[in-house]
């Protein structure tokens, strides 16, 4: 069985230590291993990215963004390769899979424009005869751990702005999926960019902690669950780096009486069951103000829940494919169980779904509940898989205060045709990312991305502006030129008088 190593200093390099299979979930078999990365591994990475930092640093930004002009080609160039290694590994359709590398390149296309966002700020004549400016100067060897879910949109949210910052860059990414990592490694290399930038090393808790230990690292970025976003972030600041963690989510759509109700099910379905509801920006709460509304809405998604058609990602035309592994299938069939057991109407069960030809793959149907009261754990905890719940409030305010309560504040969105309502919505929650009448408003790659409250650990959101302050420092400067003449000792505080 082929083995997946490691990219290190520009090529690919192989590890015979400890190996994890990888599998294919539509089938329910492995189709390789990949090697997990001991500390001597991940090490070397961190030594080669060190060794990369000097040169890297003084390259010019016009010159990093024509590395990356070029890598976006290469991108457009090989999509179908890239898309075909996470349709086979991640078990995401063929459709949704170029859709999340699309959203990725479109980071790439930002961070092109190094050389205007990193021109820093100039102020003349702040005193007599004295300038001031700002300029921001990278941080070293930084480094990213990504999710399963997105194995290509999420890295690349990360090393394309670090590494046109100036940075080198580490990527560990998820071990569950790794093959994209690599792909989008060997592109970089083919683009121009010299050994050392950017390493990927595949592993496990072991690569993970020696990034947040070692004292070379300056920098971490995670995406993925909240209880490991947490110890990522309490880690890596206990050992003096600069941590952006973003964790879970619960995320809510308000369904008001004057919605446009059949575009909205629609947009409910997508984004409830779209990559199986293995996303951080998923809908996995309907909260429908008014009976009438929650009973016209459980009547016409009821229908389109039971029709969605699943398959392997391979086939084109799927809405869904499998969940990422048996494990993970069987944690989210638990939680189906248990809405059940809590009193919740089950709607529509997608435990007994079979898929023809893929009789040991990991697969789910979509899931249905309504009459779910926030009491119970299929509405607070995070599922992360194809179940929807439909909880009935009141009014606005009754569903914006169950937002609002809930520990997580990722994204949220309301339904309506009402400017007033939305204007009052998007003013009040009290969540990171808001859409109108947009189920999943992931900002765009100009915008930065991150939710509020245990949806994320530190200051900064990814991507975007916000990306470019965590991946350099201020430094400002003053200067002024003496006269001639031979001046006095000041012994006050200066002041631009």
């Amino acid at each position: 069985m082929n083995t997946i190593g490691h990219y290190i200093n520009g090529q690919t390099l192989a590890d015979s230590g400890r190996l994890q299979p990888v599998f294919n979930p539509a089938l329910g078999e492995p189709v390789r291993q990949v090697a997990m990365a001991s500390r001597a591994t991940v090490e070397q990475a961190i030594a080669s990215a060190e060794a990369a930092f000097p040169a890297w640093r003084k390259t010019p930004p016009l010159k990093r963004a024509r590395i990356l002009f070029a890598y976006k080609a290469l991108l457009d160039k090989h999509a179908d390769r890239i898309v075909a290694a996470i349709v086979e590994e991640h078990g995401k359709v063929w459709e949704d899979a170029h859709g999340e590398l699309q959203r990725g390149i479109e980071v790439v296309e930002y961070a092109c424009g190094a050389p205007e966002f990193l021109k820093g700020e100039h102020s003349r004549d702040v005193g007599p005869e004295i300038d001031s400016w700002s300029e921001f100067p990278p941080l070293g060897v930084v480094a990213g751990i990504t999710p399963f879910n997105f194995p290509s949109m999420v890295p690349m949210w990360m090393f394309p702005m670090a590494i046109a910052c100036g940075n080198c860059f580490i990527l560990k990414p998820s071990e569950k999926d790794p093959s994209a990592a690599m792909i989008l490694a060997e592109l970089l290399t083919e683009a121009g960019l010299p050994p050392g930038v950017f390493n990927v090393v595949n592993g496990d808790k072991e690569a993970v902690d020696t990034l947040l230990t070692d004292a070379r690292v300056k920098a971490v970025s995670f995406v993925g669950s909240t209880p490991i976003a947490e110890y990522i972030y309490a880690t890596g600041t206990a050992h003096g780096k600069r941590v952006q963690a973003l964790g879970g989510a619960k995320n809510h759509a308000v369904l008001m009486p004057d919605a446009d109700l059949e575009n909205a099910v629609n947009a409910i379905m997508g984004a409830a069951y779209g990559s199986c509801g293995e996303r951080c920006m998923a809908i996995s709460v309907v909260v429908a103000v008014g009976d009438q509304v929650a009973d016209e809405l459980v009547k016409r998604l009821k229908p389109k829940v039971e029709a969605l058609a699943i398959g392997n990602g391979q086939t084109r035309g799927l809405d869904m494919g499998p969940l990422i592994t048996g494990v993970h299938r069987d944690k989210v069939k638990s939680y189906i169980d248990l809405g059940a057991e809590e009193g919740a109407e089950l709607v529509v069960d997608g435990r007994t779904l079979k898929v023809p030809g893929c009789e040991n793959g990991f697969f789910l149907g979509g899931t249905l509940f309504d009459h779910v009261k926030p009491g119970m754990r299929v509405y607070k905890e995070e599922i992360f898989g194809p179940v929807l719940a439909i909880v009935r409030v009141a009014s606005l305010d009754e569903a914006i205060a169950l937002i609002d309560a809930h520990e997580f504040g990722n994204g949220t969105c309301v339904f309506t045709r009402d400017g007033a309502v939305a204007r009052h919505f998007t003013d009040s929650v009290q969540v990171g990312m808001v859409g109108v009448n947009v189920p999943l408003p992931v900002p765009v790659a100009c915008q930065s991305f991150g939710g509020w409250k245990r949806s994320l650990f530190g200051d900064l959101y990814a991507y975007g502006p916000d990306a470019v302050r965590f991946y350099t420092r201020r430094k400002t400067l003053t200067q002024r030129w003496p006269s001639a003449s031979i001046e006095k000792a000041q012994f006050a505080f200066p002041s631009n008088g």
